[in-house]
C-alpha cells in the first residue's frame, strides 16, 4: 500500500482504480446497449453516404451535415435505449442476461437514468433539426416506435411486439438518406426493407435462444407463446422474403446484387435446414450469428461499391 493509502498493481494485478473504471465502463456499455447502438449507427451512415452518391454531391459539401446527421441520430438512439433500460428494470432483473445492468445491480439510479434518457433525446433531436425535417421525422418514428409502442406498449403484451420493434430499427437508414434528400426514392425504401425483414428471424432467433428467460420475465415473444416450431416456419418466410429486395438496388451494380443474392440464399439454406436439425438452440445460435454479420456485411459493401475507385 502507498502513503497515501491507495493500493498500487503487484503481480499484474488491477488496483481498485482500474477496476472501478473498467466497471464504470461496463456499466455505461451496458446501460447503452453498445453493440445494438453500433449497428444502428452503420444504417445512418450507409444512408447517408447513398444519398450523397446518388445525387452526385461531395461529402466535403456536407461534412457539417454529416456531423449533426451521425451526431443527432446516435443521442435520440441512445436516449431511446437508455429509457428502456429504466423502464424494463423489473425484466432485467429476471433474466440473466440482463441482471447486470447498472438500473438492475442499483449502480445507476433509475431516476438518474430517465433524466440522462430524456436529455439525450432532446440534445439529438435539436441537432437533427439544423439537418432536414423530413430526417427528424424518421427520427421521432423511430424513436416514439421503441420508447413507447414497443417498450410500453406491446413488449410485455402482444408477440407483434417484434414486428412494432423492427420499425424502429428499420428508419436508421432513413434518417441518414433524408439528411440529404428526400426519403421518396427507391435506394432508401429498399434499406428500409431491408433492415425491416432482418430483424424479424433475427429477433426470433434471439427469442429462441433466451426462451426460458422471455418466459420466466413473462415477455411475449413468439417462441414463449406459440412454440420453436411456428417460430422456425415464420423465420424461413420472413428469410425468402429478403430475397427480392437486393434486385431493386441494381444501381448499385452486378456485384452487389450476385453477394447480396448469394448471402440470401445461404440464409435460407440455413432457415429449412432447421426443420431437420433436433438441437433447436444450437440452430438458432447459427441463425444468430450469420445475422449480425449478414447485415453488416451487406451495409459496408453497399458503401465500398459506391466509392469512387469503383466508378
Amino acid at each position: 500500500m502507498s502513503q497515501n493509502g491507495i493500493l498500487t498493481a503487484q503481480n499484474g494485478k488491477d488496483t481498485p482504480i482500474a477496476h472501478s473504471r473498467s466497471s464504470l465502463v461496463a456499466d455505461i456499455r451496458s446501460l447503452f446497449k453498445g453493440p445494438v447502438l453500433i449497428a444502428n449507427v452503420l444504417p445512418v451512415f450507409t444512408g447517408f453516404w447513398l444519398a450523397l452518391y446518388f445525387t452526385n454531391s461531395s461529402f466535403m459539401d456536407y461534412w457539417d451535415v454529416f456531423l449533426l446527421t451521425i451526431i443527432g441520430s446516435t443521442l435520440v438512439m441512445g436516449g431511446a435505449l437508455v429509457i428502456n433500460n429504466w423502464y424494463d428494470v423489473d425484466i432485467d432483473t429476471v433474466m440473466d442476461r440482463t441482471k447486470n445492468r447498472p438500473t438492475v445491480t442499483g449502480h445507476f439510479s433509475l431516476k438518474s437514468v430517465l433524466t440522462l434518457g430524456i436529455v439525450l433525446t432532446v440534445l439529438g433531436f435539436v441537432l437533427l433539426l439544423f439537418t432536414r425535417l423530413e430526417a427528424v421525422g424518421y427520427a421521432f418514428i423511430g424513436w416514439f416506435t421503441y420508447v413507447i409502442l414497443y417498450t410500453m406498449w406491446s413488449k410485455r403484451k402482444y408477440t407483434l411486439n417484434t414486428v412494432i420493434g423492427a420499425v424502429s430499427g428499420a428508419v436508421t437508414p432513413m434518417i441518414g438518406w433524408t439528411a440529404i434528400e428526400s426519403g421518396f426514392h427507391i435506394v432508401p425504401i429498399i434499406l428500409f426493407l431491408i433492415i425491416f425483414v432482418f430483424q424479424m428471424p433475427h429477433t426470433f432467433a434471439i427469442a429462441m435462444k433466451k426462451c426460458e428467460e422471455y418466459r420466466a420475465a413473462k415477455v411475449a415473444m413468439l417462441p414463449v407463446v406459440h412454440g420453436f416450431e411456428m417460430t422456425k416456419r415464420q423465420m424461413v418466410v420472413y428469410i425468402a422474403c429478403l430475397l427480392p429486395l437486393p434486385f431493386y438496388l441494381g444501381s448499385l451494380g452486378t456485384a452487389f446484387v450476385v453477394i447480396a443474392t448469394l448471402m440470401n440464399l445461404g440464409w435460407l439454406i440455413i432457415g429449412i435446414s432447421g426443420f431437420f436439425m433436433k438441437n433447436d438452440l444450437k440452430w438458432a445460435q447459427i441463425n444468430f450469428l450469420y445475422s449480425v454479420n449478414y447485415v453488416s456485411i451487406l451495409f459496408v459493401l453497399m458503401i465500398l461499391v459506391t466509392l469512387p475507385v469503383f466508378k
